[in-house]
């Protein structure tokens, strides 16, 4: 008789035709190709369309510096709002690799659309010169496409990361190495689409034309789509494991429904079901923690707890379905920490770009590079760290600190955030010298100042170096101390740190320019940023940073770690 445990995977996943996943058939890196693939299509195709919206806005819909830099910021955090919807719909009803398939189709037809409205006449605005006439109608079809593509990457963003690592079984130790690297892998992907847009792209748009700069992301997003089909036969699926939000909201309810009942000193008492798998489709058994005690009141027995011959859930919870609850609470602090990191990182699409629009954007005598293409600096910076801190700073921390990823991922997300303090110290010294020699020659009035955009490469590179850092740890902690059925969920709500970064740089814009424009004073941000303040806008930022890392070391050391029933932590 052969012995087929070892065939098998063993953490819940099955194969496209729902049975269980075979270890040598489906998952690993071969499933991760095509996701990689279809992530890298897709990503091109976002920053392609994204990356120079601002200049689109200014120059086709005629917008204002703050005006076109706010519709920006909240398209951005529209982007990394709508993956909460995503990710409800792939937890509680079809999964991930259905949302995903689902909701590209959403964003292509959202891309096409977008492209119709940059080359058709009747579509397009029309211009005189360098001025744009925009009707209402040819701006409320351009945001039409705008948020068709925001709803359609809401779907995407949660899953396809959770998807990527899905791939790798937890119960088996070779695999789960494998799967911390695939984290890393990812961003490097995203930062391959994103290096094609920020360059080959943005010169597209700027200097061919915008129904050619749209119309390839478009393409782009048309190959993701098929990379993603092409894959199906390979990969694993985890089965959603219905409504996270009832269950949390049961734990909630019975909690309060037993306010007067003493919780046991011994917590081998409080109320789990006999199997070694939890009752919750897709998700192990998570160990209880001493931490937020007044939710186990949900997993105390009484007799009230029963209707006729059944258990009330809205009475009776198990130690997995509390624990679910306690994992999502402690995850808000370390989320909130990330909203501040957000808004520097929301930086690169507006006010850096504004900032290289005033400097000489010529390199040799013939060829002049757009402003919104310094952001391939970013990309590169990722593309180099990725790796390195993969391949050697994760070895060399693994010999000093004895953990198996080298850093902690809550060490490694702290790490990123004292360099975006730098980041914006490097931006906010770098506008100093530029308006010093403004100020100098009497270059007010002119549109570009003789100052290289490349001096800019610094603020760009910092900004990619503490992505690797802050962005990929933070997707790697968010699916690790996630409950298993609440994966993509907990995947939203690491993006929801983006969402609120890009509103909250909306908000300072917004507050900054009405308070620092009183009394007829131009502002901090005119539209004419030589008779402008925009240093003192990055050493708020700058500030604000410190404030939340000096937070953020008090939340990491607060911080208990999912146990799982039974798995090694």
């Amino acid at each position: 008789m052969v012995v087929t445990d070892d065939i098998y995977t063993k953490d819940g996943t099955v194969d496209i035709n729902k049975k269980p996943a075979n270890k040598k058939k489906t998952g690993n890196w071969k499933a991760c190709s095509f996701i990689l693939g279809n992530e890298c299509c897709e990503r091109l195709a976002y920053y392609g369309m994204g990356t120079n919206l601002v200049n689109y806005l200014q120059e086709q819909l005629n917008q204002g510096n703050v005006t076109a830099s706010n519709n920006v910021t909240n398209w951005s955090g529209t982007c990394y709002i709508t993956p909460l919807i995503g990710a409800f719909v792939a937890d509680a009803y079809l999964g991930r690799y259905w949302t995903i398939a689902i909701f590209s189709i959403i964003y292509f037809f959202g891309m096409t659309l977008l492209t119709l409205s940059s080359s058709i006449p009747g579509l397009k605005p029309s211009c005189t010169g360098d001025v744009c006439h925009p009707t209402q109608e040819q701006i409320a079809v351009f945001f039409v496409a705008l948020y068709m593509i925001a709803l359609g990457t809401g779907g995407i963003k949660p899953c396809v990361s959770s998807f990527g690592a899905d791939q790798f079984d937890e119960t088996d130790e070779v695999e789960r190495k494998r799967k911390s690297s695939f984290f890393n892998w990812f961003y490097f992907s995203i930062n391959i689409g994103a290096l094609v847009a920020s360059s080959v792209l943005v010169w597209i748009q700027m200097n061919v034309g915008w129904d050619w700069g749209f119309g390839i992301p478009a393409v782009a997003m048309a190959i993701a789509v098929v990379f993603f089909f092409a894959g199906s036969r390979t990969y694993r699926l985890q089965k959603p494991g219905g409504s996270p939000l009832t269950r949390i909201a049961q734990v909630i309810v019975a909690s309060f429904k037993k306010l007067n009942v003493k919780v046991p000193a011994d917590k081998s008492l409080l109320y789990e079901v006999a199997d070694n798998e939890s009752n919750i489709q897709g998700s192990r058994k998570l160990e209880h923690t001493d931490k937020l005690k007044f939710f186990d009141k949900a997993a105390v027995e009484t007799e009230n707890d029963h209707d006729k011959e059944s258990l009330n859930p809205w009475r009776l919870c198990t130690v997995t379905q509390v624990e679910e609850l306690k994992s999502v609470i402690r995850l808000l602090p370390v989320w909130a920490s990330g909203i501040i990191f957000a808004t520097v990182y929301s930086q690169m699409n507006t006010m850096f770009v504004l900032q290289g629009n005033t400097m000489d954007q010529h390199m040799g005598p013939n060829f002049k590079i757009p402003s919104a293409s310094l952001s391939l600096f970013d990309t590169l910076s990722v593309i180099f760290w990725a790796p390195v801190y993969d391949k050697i700073i994760v070895p060399c921390a693994r010999k000093f600190t004895g953990k198996e990823r080298g850093f902690t991922t809550l060490q490694r997300m702290g790490i990123g955030l004292v360099i975006s303090i730098f980041a914006m110290i490097t931006a906010g010294i770098l506008e100093v010298v530029r308006l010093q020699i403004v100020r100098k020659n009497n270059y007010y009035d002119l549109k570009s100042i003789p100052m290289s955009i490349f001096w800019q490469v610094p603020e760009y590179f910092l900004v990619g170096c503490a992505e690797v850092f802050t962005f990929v740890g933070q997707i790697e902690f968010f699916y690790d101390q996630a409950p298993d059925a609440m994966r993509s969920l907990s995947s939203a709500l690491s993006l929801t740190t983006v969402a609120l970064g890009n509103y909250l740089s909306t908000l300072l814009v917004t507050a900054v320019t009405k308070i620092t424009t009183q009394n007829g004073k131009l502002g901090w941000i005119p539209d004419n940023l030589n008779r402008g303040h925009l240093d003192y806008f990055f050493w708020l930022l700058a500030i604000l940073s410190l404030l939340n890392f000096i937070v953020y070391l008090w939340i990491a050391k607060w911080y208990t770690y999912k146990k799982v029933a039974g798995y090694p932590e």
